[in-house]
């Protein structure tokens, strides 16, 4: 939570439609066809505007977004009030209204979106790519509100997991990771936009559920560009104190 609370006017961008589903494509070509159309580029930047609920508690907040594929994921809030700086070692983050930073795993994003998380999944999460590599076991599909829906043919004992992805891109339309015995269940739904030839989300939106604990987290994504020059400035002030999992 506290990530998302201590994280101008925006030009819309009129997001992709259209694409019709073919009832006789194979799971395997509908896998391979999402695979082939990931976003190519080396940065993204832009602007992100996060909209979060939990209970009662409830804020809006526009970020500065900056992306090195593979890389670097940093946020920062404006005038810097709060920044994160997340890479595939670690996710830290720091809040200068509280005096306080975490420095730490992804243990602290996976309790937040109630599923195992690494620095793979969340890129993915944020692109509108598969959560998890569906080339690792075999779907049976169907078509299903006018998208391509993707269940695993063997049932896993510990979670279920449900992908649904749009014809026009084979980008994700909607993809679900629950594990009903830990009450934990992350669903997230996109609409799309092209950038400069890659398409990439416009508006996501996150459900996240852990034991009986709802969040949402609304994200819309404006003014993106991709391959500019970009630094990623990021040092934790001194004398912040440490912010601890429980």
């Amino acid at each position: 939570m506290a990530f998302l609370l201590t994280l101008g006017s925006c030009k819309s961008t009129k997001s992709i439609t259209g694409g019709e589903v073919d009832s006789r494509m194979s799971a395997r070509n509908i896998i391979n066809a999402h695979y082939s159309n990931q976003p190519k580029f080396k940065t993204l930047r832009g602007r992100v505007k996060i909209d979060y609920a939990n209970g009662d508690e409830s804020q809006g907040v526009n970020v500065s977004l900056r992306m090195e594929k593979d890389k670097v994921i940093w946020m920062s809030a404006p005038l810097g009030v709060v920044k994160a700086h997340i890479t595939p070692n670690k996710v830290s983050f720091y809040n200068k209204l509280q005096n306080e930073y975490f420095d730490g795993d992804f243990s602290y994003l996976s309790d937040l979106l109630g599923t195992e998380l690494d620095f793979e999944k969340v890129q993915n999460l944020l692109l509108g790519n598969a959560v998890l590599d569906l080339r690792k076991e075999r779907f049976n599909s169907e078509v299903y509100n006018g998208n391509y829906q993707l269940k695993p043919k063997k049932a896993r004992e510990l979670f279920k997991i449900l992908f649904q992805l749009e014809p026009k891109n084979f980008k994700i339309a909607t993809q679900e990771i629950s594990q009903p015995e830990k009450m934990r269940q992350l669903q997230a739904n996109y609409t799309y936009q092209n950038i400069s030839g890659n398409v990439l989300p416009n508006e996501v939106k996150i459900v996240a559920e852990e034991a009986g604990d709802l969040t949402t987290i609304d994200l819309s994504f404006r003014n993106l560009e991709i391959n500019k020059p970009m630094n990623f400035p990021y040092k934790v002030p001194k004398g912040y104190d440490k912010i601890t999992l429980k």
